[in-house]
């Protein structure tokens, strides 16, 4: 490889790689990433409401996905069934504001947490919208993640006689975001993932403008730099995971995207002063534990359908 650039050396020596490992490479980027993100939503929580932080979150979406949808406009919009995509854009839009708050408000390893339960949250809504039978893995798996959950929640539900409003926050963030990804899993049946994107940046910053306007702030131009590298971190971080689930295998891929919990722990603690309490960590790994198991539960059943299903075509 003399002579070659390095940044072409640097894409032999990815190639030579085996899938699962340039797989984790893109989800650590992606944990990173995302930690970046919410470091910056925190720290410019004080200034700038979390409606507006949406807003410009779904600006910077527009701005990166822009050249994509103008190829082809008719064809990236094309859809027979728009009512769904108008309902994940605004359960997507009200979870990314409801999520921000709890991030502004909350440690960033808790909040960091409590997002997780999303995978929780899929467990009960495959059953009721997608019409998936649940095993008795899964809803085991969920109802210990939960408690994990309650756990977490009790130190501060003893002090002040009840869940925060932060923690609310979080918890319907994750449900929201749960019902957008069952709502991607029919839409991918018969739509391209571009139509999908285009749809949720251009109706997001749509619905992302009203409440954005009611606590509407010029910002400086440190602060616009700011608001934009968060917006652009944002999107960058969920093309890496993207890229990540395709190269490697999901099971293997799935526990690389909870460092993300440890990243939040060391920016917490470095930024903020932020310590977790032990009580938080054991909930938070419990959490981790059973939306790990439900993911390599998952990813064992749809092995055993393909094998079934190449054992019947011969």
């Amino acid at each position: 490889m003399t002579g070659l650039s390095p940044r072409l050396r640097a894409v032999r020596w990815a190639e030579g790689l085996a899938p699962n490992v340039r797989g984790a490479l893109w989800m650590l980027v992606s944990a990173l990433t995302y930690t970046a993100m919410t470091t910056l939503i925190k720290f410019l929580g004080s200034d700038y409401p979390a409606s507006l932080q949406t807003f410009y979150r779904q600006a910077a979406s527009m701005v990166v996905l822009a050249p994509m949808m103008m190829k082809d406009w008719r064809g990236t919009f094309a859809t027979s069934r728009p009512g769904i995509l108008l309902f994940r854009s605004g359960a997507g839009v009200v979870a990314m504001t409801m999520g921000f708050y709890a991030v502004q408000k909350m440690p960033l390893a808790e909040a960091n947490a409590l997002s997780f339960t999303r995978t929780l949250w899929l467990v009960p809504l495959a059953a009721f919208v997608l019409r998936e039978k649940l095993g008795l893995l899964r809803i085991a798996a969920s109802l210990v993640g939960f408690g994990g959950v309650l756990l977490m929640l009790r130190p501060e539900a003893a002090g002040h006689g009840g869940f925060t409003i932060p923690q609310m926050a979080a918890l319907a963030s994750a449900f929201l975001f749960a019902l957008t990804i069952t709502g991607m899993k029919v839409m991918t049946r018969d739509h391209k993932t571009i139509t999908l994107l285009a749809w949720a940046a251009v109706l997001g910053l749509v619905f992302a403008l009203p409440p954005a306007l009611l606590v509407w702030r010029w910002p400086s131009p440190m602060d616009l730099a700011l608001l934009a590298a968060m917006g652009v971190l944002g999107v960058v971080t969920q093309a890496c995971y993207i890229k990540g689930m395709q190269i490697g295998d999901a099971g293997a891929m799935a526990p690389i995207d909870y460092t993300r919990l440890v990243f939040a722990v060391l920016f917490g603690f470095a930024f903020f002063h932020d310590i977790p309490s032990p009580v938080t960590m054991i909930g938070a790994a419990i959490v981790v534990g059973s939306t790990l198991i439900i993911t390599w539960h998952e990813q064992w059943e749809a092995k055993k359908a393909k094998v079934e299903a190449a054992a019947l075509e011969v």
